[in-house]
C-alpha cells in the first residue's frame, strides 16, 4: 500500500499535459524513476473520460514504486480510479467532505490564500498544505504575487501540518523554498517544460541535498 509521509513532498511534481513538451505519461515515468516522491494531476481542460484514463495510467507507474498519486479537485475522478488522494483549493469540495469520502488515510492536500485558512486546516482534515506561490510562475495565471521566502515561512509556521511550496520553483530556488520551512516543493515546468525530464529531476533532487533532514 502506497502511504503518505511528509518525506513524500520533497519532489512533488504537477503533471499538467498543457505544460508537459513530451509525453506526459513517459515524463512522469522518468521523473519518478529518477527522484520524483509525489504526483499530482491537474487537468483542466480534460473530458471525464480523458482524465479518468489519464490517471489509470499514472497510477500504474506510481503504486508499485510507492509514489502516492494525487488528483487535482476531481475527488470523482480519484476515487474511481483508487489513486491515494486529492489536492483541493478554497472553491473546491469541502475538505470536510473531501475526508468523509476519501477515509482517514485519504491523502487530502490543500491550497489556503489567508492565515485563518492554514491555521484551521489541520481540524478539518487536511493532510498536507501547498502555500505559493512561492515565485513568480506562468504555469498558474491566478495564483498571485509571489510569496518570498520570508512571507513563505511567515505563512508556514501558522501551522504543523508538512508543507510544499509551490509556484515558480527551480534548481536555482529550491533550496531556498526548503529553507523557509517547506517539506517539499512542487513543480510543473521545471521538470515537464525540459527537452529531458529525467536530468531536470536529478537537478532539482541535487537542489534539495542540502537542507534535507
Amino acid at each position: 500500500m502506497t502511504r503518505f509521509s511528509p518525506e513524500s513532498l520533497l519532489i512533488y511534481l504537477v503533471a499538467d499535459p498543457n505544460v508537459a513538451l513530451g509525453d506526459v505519461v513517459e515524463d512522469v515515468r522518468a521523473s519518478i524513476n529518477n527522484g520524483v516522491t509525489c504526483v499530482q494531476i491537474r487537468w483542466k481542460d480534460a473530458s471525464d473520460r480523458q482524465f479518468a484514463n489519464l490517471a489509470r495510467q499514472m497510477l500504474d507507474i506510481c503504486e508499485p514504486l510507492g509514489v502516492p498519486l494525487v488528483i487535482n479537485d476531481r475527488i470523482d475522478i480519484a476515487l474511481a480510479v483508487g489513486a491515494q488522494g486529492v489536492h483541493l483549493g478554497v472553491d473546491d469540495l469541502l475538505i470536510e467532505d473531501a475526508r468523509r469520502l476519501g477515509g482517514p488515510e485519504f491523502i487530502v492536500g490543500y491550497s489556503p490564500e489567508s492565515d485563518i485558512c492554514i491555521a484551521r486546516a489541520a481540524a478539518r482534515g487536511v493532510t498536507y498544505l501547498g502555500i505559493g506561490p512561492f515565485a513568480a510562475t506562468r504555469t498558474k495565471n491566478d495564483a498571485g504575487c509571489p510569496l518570498g521566502p520570508a512571507e513563505f515561512a511567515r505563512r508556514r509556521i501558522l501551522s504543523t501540518l508538512p508543507v510544499v511550496a509551490i509556484g515558480g520553483i527551480n534548481a536555482e530556488n529550491a533550496r531556498s523554498a526548503l529553507g523557509a520551512g517547506a517539506n517539499g516543493i512542487a513543480v510543473a515546468s521545471a521538470i515537464l517544460g525540459t527537452a529531458d525530464p529525467a536530468a531536470a529531476t536529478r537537478r532539482l533532487l541535487d537542489a534539495t541535498a542540502p537542507v534535507r533532514p
